[in-house]
């Protein structure tokens, strides 16, 4: 006679992970349509970019305002897990530090498009920028650590620093097809290089 607590405990962790990709497919989504459109894109839009029903963005997340927070938190949680995971790539830590600024990057144009929105007096966002900073400067500081003591880089640099540094040459990118964001980040980690 079959075990029927086992075959429904084996079922729930595949409805789980079902579940987690369906949200993670969401949020990609989400997070490309407020690239391309702002965080007022049509759900619609977000929808259609997943393969989903409008409802279903709505049964994961019942406000914009959800939304919106919880593409702000994937993209923070894929920059800080993508550090360690290039330290581990085999390639040098100079590498790794340039590929992680890179998505860094990627990251700071998005959190741009959503500036707006997280400068509201919504209660949600309030915590966001405490919670990006807990999370990626020690992501940051591991990867300039790791290049200080293979020599690659200068050993004095500060993650912080670092992280708002590029965070200033980010700003505006959009706003002027002359400025290039990405060169004036490479010249900026040109310059951490020992000579």
């Amino acid at each position: 006679m079959p075990d029927i607590g086992n075959e429904s405990g084996s079922t729930a962790p595949r409805k789980r992970a079902d579940a987690r990709r369906n949200e993670e497919t969401l949020l990609e989504a989400a997070g490309a349509a407020f690239v391309a459109s702002g965080v007022d894109a049509p759900v619609r839009d977000i929808a259609a970019r997943a393969g989903v029903g409008v409802a279903t963005i709505y049964r994961h997340f019942p406000t914009r305002a959800d939304l919106i927070v919880a593409v702000y938190r994937h993209q923070v949680e894929a920059c800080a897990e993508a550090g360690p995971a290039l330290l581990a790539s085999g390639t040098s830590p100079h590498t790794a530090l340039t590929r992680w600024i890179d998505l860094f990057v990627d990251f700071l144009v998005t959190k741009h498009g959503l500036a707006e929105a997280l400068q509201s007096d919504d209660a949600g966002f309030a915590t966001l920028h405490a919670y990006f900073i807990d999370r990626l400067v020690p992501v940051c500081a591991d990867l300039l650590d790791a290049a200080a003591a293979a020599g690659e880089i200068r050993p004095d640099i500060r993650a912080f620093e670092l992280m708002f540094a590029v965070g200033n040459l980010c700003i505006g990118a959009n706003k002027d097809s002359r400025y290039d964001a990405r060169r004036m980040v490479e010249l900026l980690l040109a310059g951490l290089l020992l000579h």
